[in-house]
């Protein structure tokens, strides 16, 4: 039995002996394991590992798919290798992965872009796929692997790299092109399956494929508004000579990071008293606000109800969530369990009544929703819209034409407030707003609700399937969007999530996404929050605002 290794396989909760040193690529062979989507990684001890770890003492490995949450990560990264590639194959050009869009990413290049550039890519990209090229994972030291990306020009990684303070570094390699990722890739192009490459703007769109079918691809479906609100966001930071990490780190280093603070948090505010002026001139009867868990909408809600006033406009804050139907007709999830994020769990016909009459200049009873017992009670709260005030309301359903589907289309202003992504981690890494929003609200549960994050990542997957109903679909319809993310903030969270990460025990599931969190954020310089000021959005997550939630 020396020569075997035992293993315990997730997927179909056996446990054998298999030849010891056998790789997971081996084992998936062996085992045959098939899942719902395509198979694009493995977790060994609830850590990702490249699919080429090889198992020398027992283990516990789980195979990862596609339509998951880890796999989705694995599976943008290797295509962001996969598109770079191509572009230097065919135009010797840099491509930068700049922001996704409903259904791809958008990505510029250092050529013109035309239908032959466009053509030629998207066939190089192909034959890649086709030919099954493998993507090799390698070890060095990170101050060899430095020397190696500065003798390709790849000055993106180097920055990141030489900030990162790590002895050793893995990088990888697809057909002799080289880049750095801070976690593992599909094992190879094959792995991909179908993929396009489409003009949009100045730039080019990576279509992904359909998350309801990986075999098609999605459609772009992509707001002028969420591209505008990248576009801008990136052009600020590159202004400020930050394109990926490793400039923000040195800023750190340098001593400019108090100047960044007080520059990123007065960009905030300019932003919010614009909205306010723009809702001024529109004059509408009602401001709806929207965006996904842990946005910042409720200090965003707030900052916006201080410009109304300097703009003289009187705000009246409507919680919608005084409007749920009572208990028993709340809608039930597929598990049986109460689904508080549907649209049928809103009164709808008492919330359209209480605005038209609100609209017509009737004084109306605002309802107080007990959530101890699941019922509505009037406790004589009466409010009149008077000329110059506006209602302002803030939930996930507020940009759906169904809620409000009485109230004319023009005495709304819609916003949806979400954090893009505050820097770009190198080139062709983009650091995802899920990643930002998961962070936010492990330190926000910890906090405020006595969650630990072992908890609040089990109920992640959950919070982004009912985002994907429920909100991203309706973003289409705001008036304009309002990204709530601060360059420093995840060098300032860093300080205060690691330790709530390290909880997480090896043995949870949840540990999968714990150690992926860590890894990348050891690649920042951490920044203490006694800079960050009282009104800043990362209040509401870190504590110390001076609003009252």
């Amino acid at each position: 039995m020396d020569n075997k290794v035992s293993v315990l396989c997730r997927n179909n909760n056996v446990t054998q002996d298999y030849p010891i040193g056998i790789s997971l690529s081996e084992l998936l062979d062996i085992t045959q394991i098939k899942l719902k989507s395509p198979i694009v990684g493995a977790t060994v001890n609830n850590v990702l590992h490249d699919m080429s770890y090889r198992i020398f003492k027992p283990k516990t490995v789980e195979f990862i798919e596609l339509l998951s949450i880890p796999g989705q990560s694995i599976y943008s990264r290797s295509l962001w290798m996969l598109a770079a590639k191509a572009a230097h194959d065919v135009a010797d050009a840099p491509l930068i992965v700049e922001h996704p869009v409903n259904g791809g990413y958008y990505c510029t290049v250092g050529t013109k872009v035309t239908d032959e550039f466009i053509a030629k890519m998207a066939a190089e990209m192909k034959d890649i796929i086709s030919r099954d090229r493998p993507f090799v994972m390698h070890t060095d030291r990170t101050e060899n692997v430095i020397k190696l990306f500065e003798s390709v020009n790849s000055y993106d990684n180097t920055s990141v790299l030489k900030t990162s303070g790590r002895e050793y570094t893995d990088y990888f390699e697809l057909d002799g092109y080289i880049d750095y990722y801070p976690s593992v890739l599909v094992p190879s192009a094959g792995c991909l399956g179908c993929v396009d490459v489409r003009r949009f703007h100045d730039g080019i769109i990576l279509v992904v494929p359909d998350i309801r079918n990986t075999s098609k691809l999605s459609q772009i479906q992509d707001s002028e508004r969420v591209y505008s609100a990248h576009k801008e966001f990136t052009s600020w930071n590159r202004l400020m000579g930050m394109r990926n990490v490793g400039d923000f780190n040195n800023i750190c280093i340098n001593g400019g990071i108090r100047d960044l603070i007080k520059i990123s948090e007065a960009l905030h505010e300019k932003k919010i008293a614009a909205i306010a002026e723009m809702i001024k001139e529109r004059k509408p009867k009602f401001v709806m606000i929207s965006g996904p868990s842990s946005s910042g909408k409720t200090t965003f809600s707030k900052r916006l109800e201080i410009q109304l006033r300097v703009c003289g406009i009187s705000p009246i804050v409507l919680s919608l969530d005084n409007f749920f139907v009572e208990r028993e007709q709340t809608p039930l999830d597929e598990k049986g369990d109460y689904d508080y994020e549907h649209l049928q769990a809103l009164d709808l016909p008492l919330l359209n009544s209480t605005l038209n009459r609100l609209l017509s200049g009737e004084e109306v009873e605002i309802p107080t929703y007990s959530f101890a017992d699941g019922r509505k009670y009037f406790k004589g709260n009466k409010i009149k819209l008077d000329n110059n005030q506006v209602v302002v309301m803030e939930g996930i359903h507020a940009l759906n034409p169904d809620m409000v589907p009485d109230i004319p289309a023009d005495v709304m202003f819609k916003i949806f407030a979400a954090p893009l992504a505050p820097v770009s981690f190198s080139d062709h890494n983009w650091l995802s707003h899920l990643d930002v929003r998961l962070i936010r609200r492990i330190v926000r549960d910890h906090n405020f609700r006595a969650n630990s994050a072992q908890d609040t990542i089990r109920r992640w997957p959950s919070v982004v399937r009912g985002e994907l109903k429920w909100i991203y679909p309706f973003m289409k319809f705001a008036d304009v969007v309002f990204n709530s993310a601060l360059i420093f903030e995840l060098a300032v969270m860093k300080i205060h999530v690691e330790p709530l990460l390290r909880q997480v025990p090896e043995t949870a599931p949840e540990h999968v996404l714990a150690y992926e969190l860590l890894n990348f954020l050891e690649c920042f310089q951490p920044v203490f929050d006694k800079e960050i000021p009282p009104t800043s959005l990362l209040r509401e997550f870190l504590g110390g605002s001076s609003f009252h939630y």
